[in-house]
């Protein structure tokens, strides 16, 4: 199986589990980058539901061959060793999880990665289903970056599948766009309904409104998580394009 930015000189990165301080707590993350010395931009790569599994340390290293340095966050530190394969055990964990500690914990991801040698100061985020969310959450809510990707981040416009809002969720993502602070890729499947097209044309009319740079981008022939070469849903053509889309669009904004 073909798979986009597929690593071919594994030798040219530096691979290794890391910790970082956020609210006095030690999460953990997971860091790639080139090996070759030189000037860097920060990615932060928000893992989907399922945590920083061997996928989002493989897209990790991705990113690294493309030329940035990359961290995966575990948001999930504080929950401990919980069975994140089980989509019930994972929702719940992530439900639990605050939108004012996602932020103030991928701002100290931020933080880590400007203090890495050889790094640009230019930071840029990019998540995954639960993670494209909060990508979206943060770019909304923080000054710290200096681009977004919400690759499929669903529950734009609800907390729960039952709850408009929660406590941890007081305001749907949707509702915040008005705030974004950087330029905006924001990715959906046109088979996806969680996040669906139309959550996709009122996030587009949203940031029209209010004179955001950004842009939204629907694939044909593909559903939730098609990028995601792990899981039934992908669809080689549409991954190999969403990454040529993503890489350049993060090269633009954070050169």
């Amino acid at each position: 199986m073909a798979l986009p930015g597929e690593v071919s000189k594994p030798e040219a990165l530096e691979a290794r589990e890391v910790s970082f301080v956020s609210d006095g707590d030690s999460l953990e993350g997971y860091l790639a980058r080139p090996r070759p010395p030189g000037s860097y931009a920060g990615l932060i790569v928000v893992h989907e539901i399922f945590g920083v599994n061997d996928h989002i340390r493989d897209v990790t290293r991705r990113f690294a061959h493309a030329g940035f340095i990359a961290l995966a966050p575990n948001l999930f530190s504080r929950a401990g060793k919980v069975d994140l394969s089980q989509m019930d055990k994972a929702r719940a964990v992530a439900f639990s999880v605050s939108d004012a500690q996602v932020v103030r914990d991928l701002e100290a991801a931020a933080t880590f990665l400007r203090a890495q040698p050889g790094a640009s100061g230019k930071v840029g985020c990019i998540g995954f289903c639960f993670g494209g969310r909060e990508a979206l959450l943060l770019a909304c809510n923080s000054d710290k970056l200096d681009a977004a990707v919400d690759c499929w981040g669903g529950f734009l416009a609800s907390a729960t599948p039952t709850e408009k809002t929660t406590a941890g969720r007081p305001t749907p993502v949707m509702e915040m766009t008005g705030r974004l602070s950087c330029p905006l890729l924001a990715v959906f499947g046109a088979e996806d309904r969680n996040p669906s097209p139309a959550d996709a044309a009122e996030l587009r009319a949203r940031l029209e409104k209010a004179g955001k740079n950004f842009t939204v981008k629907v694939f044909e022939n593909a559903g939730h998580a098609f990028f995601a070469d792990y899981r039934p849903n992908y669809r080689e053509a549409a991954a190999f394009e969403f990454w040529r889309d993503a890489v350049a669009f993060l090269r633009e904004h954070l050169r």
